[in-house]
């Protein structure tokens, strides 16, 4: 049966399909329009499959504040190319997430793409979307924050979003100040009493094993020197090799070396006093902790000439007034 164009655009308007899809669509459907629709969405779930094993590294990191700022949401919708995360059905099925988000405040990402969003569910939305555009298009993130004022900043255009909660309301700058700390500097908790146990336990180990390393590099550099070997030399087989290839050492001195460089590291490490290694492990995991949380950060938006921690900064302004909760989702990460 012949195929008009107000049937095609008719298809088009409500899938978003391209003209020549729509047209074969209902082609193929003999001018059904249902069958046209889920011959479309066949289509798009073949290509998504396909796609599956591409990495969809680049899309949007956007979020919404809801009108009393206590509720704020973000995602990530992800697609190959920078390209893609411009086109306006991307952009417009992101916006149509996010205000579904908002409204409807899922538990987690899974219950987010399980919803329903017009007349298909968002993972289905998703998938309609890769078929249509022919590029990976993926939810990978999404978070929520709750509280009695949440601020929000979009950073790079849509690379990154950082939502912040407060115990009260704050003025809209200023929360927007400390949002943008988040984005930039990727605190993983609002203060070191909200640190989980876990993070720290994992911070401990590395701080452990790096600092018995140290240890004995140390040792070993110094027998190093007292025997009277170039460092560089000495560094790995690399430069072993490289420095008998020149005539700079023997290959008895390269033995001599790899010889003191395994002896003194295991009698370092079995003579290693413990509370030496507890100390400075104590002083890395406070350094991880200032570092790495909100409050203990320093304040990236501080005035010239005058430091001082994000914790420092809000007290300033009111002394009651602290963040509860963060959310940053980043593209790539």
């Amino acid at each position: 049966m012949a195929i008009s164009a107000q049937d095609v655009k008719r298809l088009r308007d409500l899938t978003n399909a391209g003209m020549m899809d729509c047209k074969k669509a209902l082609t193929e459907a003999n001018g059904d329009f249902e069958r046209a629709r889920e011959i479309l969405k066949e289509r798009g779930q073949v290509i998504a499959a396909k796609r599956a094993d591409r990495v969809a590294s680049d899309g949007l990191a956007i979020g919404k504040l809801s009108a009393d700022k206590k509720l704020g949401v973000a995602i990530i919708l992800n697609s190959e190319t920078d390209f893609v995360a411009k086109n306006d059905k991307f952009v417009a099925l992101a916006n149509e997430i996010i205000d579904l988000a908002l409204s409807s405040k899922p538990a987690d990402l899974e219950a987010l793409k399980a919803m329903q969003l017009g007349n298909a569910t968002v993972a289905e939305r998703v998938n309609e979307l890769t078929g249509i555009i022919g590029e990976k298009i993926d939810l990978s993130a999404y978070d929520k924050v709750e509280a009695e004022y949440v601020s929000l900043y979009i950073h790079a255009g849509g690379k990154i979003a950082a939502l912040v909660g407060f115990n009260k309301a704050v003025d809209e700058r200023i929360g927007k100040d400390i949002a943008i700390q988040v984005a930039t500097m990727s605190p993983v908790a609002v203060s070191p009493e909200a640190v989980p146990q876990s993070v720290i336990e994992s911070e401990k180990a590395t701080a452990i094993e790096k600092t018995k390393l140290d240890q004995c590099n140390k040792a070993v550099e110094a027998a190093l020197k007292k025997a009277g070997y170039n460092l560089y030399i000495a560094e790995n087989e690399e430069h072993l090799n490289e420095g008998i290839m020149k005539g700079n050492i023997t290959a008895e001195q390269a033995d001599d070396i790899r010889r003191i460089k395994k002896e003194v590291a295991e009698q370092k490490a079995a003579n290693m006093p413990e509370q030496m290694v507890q100390n400075i492990v104590k002083g890395r995991i406070e350094k991880f902790l200032k570092e790495s949380t909100l409050t203990g950060q320093d304040f990236v938006m501080a005035e010239e000439g005058q430091p001082m921690s994000v914790g420092a900064f809000l007290a300033k302004v009111d002394k009651d007034l602290k963040p509860v909760a963060l959310v940053r989702l980043a593209l790539g990460n």
